[in-house]
């Protein structure tokens, strides 16, 4: 089985090792090749021939992440009702000559935070990034009880339509775009962190350091570092943190499932993910 990755900067992509040894444990012969968008000077509006060039090599399906989660989402044939409801896609099975989109960002977020975060306090809690990976785990944080979520991005009309999206699913009541990461963190419990802000390339705050205080768990989608600077921060603010692992480890198995058909051990793939995060010197 042939899948693979779009995306930019991903050429240190922990997940052709992760679904590699998956599939090896279910008796799959699976490759996983990264296409990224850096080598070639190339960009989300490449996607449509990607998509089309790699459907025609025989591929299974290939997952999408930054900058392409949003732009792929017109270029397919279907999408789930969660890719549907959440406006980004972050993996993608084609089906003959269809292309089905799906999201397991979400439901990736949610596992994590269930499975290590289940007791945290969620009345109020700031969303930082509202495109596709903050549209999806915005969408997670709803469905796992959130009362207010806040959210902000440095584009600020990208928060406001990501709010409005979210409103007319979960009540407007539950939802609401922040002009700045103060005014979003302004009685929360809880600080999710959206943008790339964090990643190799991408490396900084993104907010100020000063925000942070000790009743504010902080829930990272980065995992390139798994370390990130923003949750070295939240550490000498004495924080709780939840690290970008569970996420990523949650849309992997899920997105394996889709590829595959077949159900994934998730203990066994975190364990996988945190000896190769070790390994390449990634906390």
């Amino acid at each position: 089985m042939l899948v693979g990755l779009i995306g930019a900067g991903i050429r240190r992509s922990l997940s052709p090792a992760l679904h590699e040894e998956e599939a090896r444990h279910h008796g799959l012969r699976l490759q996983y090749r990264l296409v990224d968008l850096s080598d070639g000077g190339e960009n989300a509006d490449d996607l449509p021939r990607l998509l089309a060039t790699l459907r025609k090599l025989g591929f299974a399906g290939v997952n999408i992440t930054h900058p392409c989660k949003q732009a792929a989402v017109p270029l397919l044939h279907a999408l789930s009702d969660e890719a549907q409801r959440i406006g980004a896609v972050n993996t993608v099975v084609f089906d003959g000559d269809r292309s089905i989109g799906h999201n397991t960002d979400w439901s990736g977020f949610a596992l994590a935070f269930r499975r290590h975060t289940a007791d945290a306090a969620v009345e109020q809690v700031a969303l930082l990034g509202a495109g596709g990976a903050g549209a999806a785990v915005g969408y997670a944080a709803l469905h796992l009880g959130v009362g207010l979520l806040k959210i902000v991005d440095p584009a600020g009309g990208r928060a406001q339509a990501l709010a409005e999206n979210l409103a007319r699913q979960f009540g407007r009541e539950r939802v609401q775009a922040c002009s700045n990461a103060r005014s979003a963190l302004d009685g929360a419990q809880g600080l999710i962190h959206a943008t790339p802000t964090g990643m190799d390339g991408h490396r900084g705050l993104p907010l100020a350091e000063a925000l942070l205080h000790p009743g504010l768990w902080v829930a990272e989608i980065v995992y390139f570092p798994l370390d990130t600077e923003l949750l070295q921060a939240a550490r000498r603010h004495g924080c709780r943190i939840l690290d970008g692992s569970g996420m990523a480890v949650g849309q992997a198995a899920g997105a394996f499932r889709l590829f595959t058909g077949l159900t994934p051990d998730i203990d066994r793939m975190e364990a996988h993910f945190r000896r190769l995060a070790g390994a390449r010197g990634n906390g």
